[in-house]
This record gives structure tokens, sequence and C-alpha cells, in this order.
């Protein structure tokens, strides 16, 4: 099974990961802030991840790791 994992302390919270997902399952919390303030992402369903890593590809600040 895939794993998606948000470094929060790198997360900018651009949502480019967000727009990348072809499952549509990353989403931003708004519910919590980084130590620099950005709402980071996270994976709404990690076991419907497919492991595709195109969030990973697409994230600026190298803040997602994929595990397959």
């Amino acid at each position: 099974m895939a794993k998606m994992t948000v470094l929060n302390d790198k997360c900018k919270g651009c949502g480019l990961c967000v727009t990348a997902c072809p499952k549509k399952l990353i989403v931003l919390r708004k519910d919590i802030r980084t130590p620099k303030g950005y709402c980071p992402a996270e994976c709404s369903d990690v076991s419907s991840c497919t492991g595709c890593a195109l969030c990973y590809t697409m994230c600026p600040d190298c803040a997602i790791i994929v595990e397959r």
C-alpha cells in the first residue's frame, strides 16, 4: 500500500499538490497552522492513495514523501 506524507515544517500550503492529485485525495488543513503560519496539505484517505507521486513531483518545497 502506498503512503503519502507531508512534512509540515516545509509545506507552505501552495495547493499545487491538491490540483496534481488525480484522485483528489489531498486537502489543505485549515484547522492547523505550521510554525511559519501556513495551512499544510494532508492526504484525506491514505488507503485510496495509489502512490503515483504526482504530488511529490509538483511540490516546489520538497515537502512530500511518497512510499510505495
